[in-house]
């Protein structure tokens, strides 16, 4: 301590009484513990800042961490996306492939069918014109037994040649070019109903048809297509009382739906599967003749127009096919 400090103390000393010595004492004291309250408090809050900073540290790290977690599994849901339409695309090329190769195999089954059926006609023919001879001009000559053989052959030459001919216009119908034009189906299916009237005027039939009922299609097509319908239906109620044959049409919510009704035999739905396929039957030749190719010409040519077909029966209380057309 300096001179000059020394009596600058005794003066301070000398101007404070004991009493004021300790109010300032106390005074000091109390400034210091309230500095060290608000130090304590600012250490406090800093510490609280700190530990809310490493909170959100850890909470960035986290999402930092969930991040890279997504972008991992993005990568790999990414890389499995690429995989499954690499696999998409091959699929869809096999398929494309697969089906070119079947339409071609069917154009070339269309042809050879064709073909062969075509080839059969002359030595069908040759068979069918010597049976003829035979029965003609030796028929007295041969005992039963041949008499009985002959007959199974000409029999058998008319089922073979009633097989070739709708073998060959199941084929044409596949190939044949389409003229697409307003039709009205109503007066095709009058034409031939009165054909088939015509054929057994006995038979009492009841045909119920609407006046008009146009779709826009193939005219030579559809009338194949109404024959083989009434044809059947006019077929399986030849032992119905009072047959019944229905031609008409019912709306759907985006489409038209037309029938042809009948209250012939029916048939068992457990064997539906057979019906629109060529040559298979569900009844006997001795009950019901034919060949078994009707539904499936009807088949092919809804499908050229775009539509689709199915049917509905039960034995005994007749049957219901049902058709669309695409407009």
């Amino acid at each position: 301590m300096t001179d000059r400090e020394v009596p600058a103390i005794q003066l301070s000393e000398g101007s404070i009484v004991p009493e004021d010595q300790s109010k300032a004492i106390l005074n000091i004291l109390e400034d210091f513990a309230e500095e060290k309250k608000r130090l304590e408090e600012t250490q406090r809050a800093m510490l609280n800042i700190l530990e809310d900073f490493s909170e959100e540290k850890a909470r960035l790290e986290e999402t930092q961490r969930a991040m890279l977690n997504l972008l991992e599994d993005f990568d790999v849901e990414r890389s499995k996306t690429e995989v499954a339409n690499r696999e998409l695309r091959e699929s869809l090329e096999s398929l494309r492939l697969a089906k070119e190769a079947t339409e071609t195999a069917y154009r070339e089954l269309e042809a050879f069918s064709y073909s062969v059926s075509h080839d059969l006609r002359a030595p069908l023919r040759s068979v069918s014109g010597f049976s003829q001879v035979l029965l003609e001009d030796y028929f007295d000559k041969l005992d039963e037994e041949g008499k009985d053989s002959l007959r199974r052959i000409v029999a058998a030459a008319e089922k073979m040649g009633c097989l070739i001919d709708d073998l060959l216009n199941l084929s044409r119908l596949s190939r044949a070019a389409m003229n697409r034009e307003r039709v009205n189906l109503s007066p095709l299916a009058k034409r031939i109903s009165d054909r088939l009237r015509a054929s057994s005027p006995g038979r009492a039939v009841k045909f119920i048809f609407p006046d008009e009922l146009y779709v826009f299609g193939d005219e030579r097509l559809l009338t194949v297509m109404l024959e083989n319908l009434l044809d059947n239906a006019w077929k399986f109620t030849q032992k119905s009382e009072k047959a019944v044959i229905e031609f008409g049409l019912k709306r759907s919510a985006n489409e038209k739906i037309f029938f042809v009704r009948d209250n012939g035999s029916g048939f068992d739905m457990a064997y539906i599967d057979k019906l629109f396929k060529p040559f298979q039957r569900l009844h006997r030749v001795e009950e019901f003749p034919g060949t078994g190719i009707g539904l499936a010409t009807v088949k092919r040519i809804v499908g050229r127009h775009g539509g689709r077909v199915w049917i509905e029966g039960e034995t005994g209380r007749g049957a219901v096919v049902y058709f669309t057309l695409q407009d």
